[in-house]
């Protein structure tokens, strides 16, 4: 292995090749030029770092909750394991560009391995405008007074998508002040009927260029019914009105999904991997 120690973070002198890379190519990059659009690249405000073996222009990595590979040539992807095996892991996935993600973790699953999961083949999709069938128009934005009608339809999603209870460890107390942050910055929507949801989503990351939809859900005895497509057609069309690109990613398998989102005019751009570790 590499001797990494002692190698610095990115700091204001690369912001500008930073902000260079994640315009490049806005999409997969959203997740993390979402952060650094708000909180520069200050580890502590960032929630994280960003890594690069020699510069921004051609490598780059973010090692926070997740690390997400963005740049980068085999043997960059060697230094960015190493340098990730230096130091105490921080990260409970990685995910990011398939192509990047699998040669990053085949470096660090001896030590960090097994994974929990691999999700190697999750296509990603783009729609640079608005939806092309009909918007659902009772999917509204959910606010404080929905948080506790909204919290068992996140929750099954979670539990669904992840495999985990977001409950656990604090018995809910993180989940709910994210999903608080994420209805305070109005990208929260759901539909509800007789109090309950039946459809849900949220725009996970917002960049200046892009929204990236994450946790759509339906409730299981109302599938089939076109909810989910007509649903996420009305997110995408809010984020489509804040002239941003709506983005997301779906497993392989999830064949129904694919289909709606296709229907939507959603387009497959890239493929995404997710290797979940906790």
């Amino acid at each position: 292995m590499l001797n990494v120690v002692g190698h610095r973070p990115l700091g204001l002198r690369d912001a500008a090749a930073v902000a260079d890379v994640l315009a490049s190519d806005p999409v997969p990059m959203c997740m993390v030029a979402a952060r650094c659009e708000v909180h520069g690249l200050n580890p502590r405000l960032l929630g994280g770092s960003l890594w690069t073996a020699d510069h921004p222009s051609t490598s780059l990595c973010f090692s926070g909750a997740n690390l997400i590979p963005l740049l980068g040539s085999r043997s960059d992807m060697t230094y960015f394991a190493d340098r990730a095996l230096s130091r105490p892991r921080a990260c409970s996935s990685i995910v990011g560009p398939a192509d990047l993600v699998a040669p990053l973790w085949e470096d660090l699953v001896p030590e960090w391995g097994p994974a929990r999961e691999v999700r190697a083949d999750q296509p990603l999709m783009a729609l640079d405008g608005p939806p092309v069938i009909a918007p659902d128009p009772a999917v509204r934005l959910v606010t404080p007074d929905d948080l506790d009608a909204y919290l068992p339809a996140a929750i099954d999603m979670f539990i669904g998508e992840v495999g985990v209870d977001p409950r656990a460890g604090d018995g809910g107390v993180s989940y709910r002040r994210r999903l608080s942050s994420l209805i305070a910055a109005n990208r929260v929507f759901a539909r509800f009927e007789n109090g309950r949801v039946v459809f849900k989503a949220e725009v996970g990351s917002m960049s200046s260029k892009v929204g990236q939809i994450q946790g759509v859900w339906v409730d299981p005895q109302r599938r089939g019914e076109g909810l989910g497509a007509a649903g996420t057609a009305a997110v995408a069309q809010a984020i489509a009105a804040g002239g941003r690109t709506a983005s997301l990613y779906v497993n392989c398998f999830n064949t129904p999904a694919r289909a709606a989102y296709r229907r939507i005019g959603f387009v497959e751009v890239g493929t995404f991997a997710t290797v979940l570790i906790d």
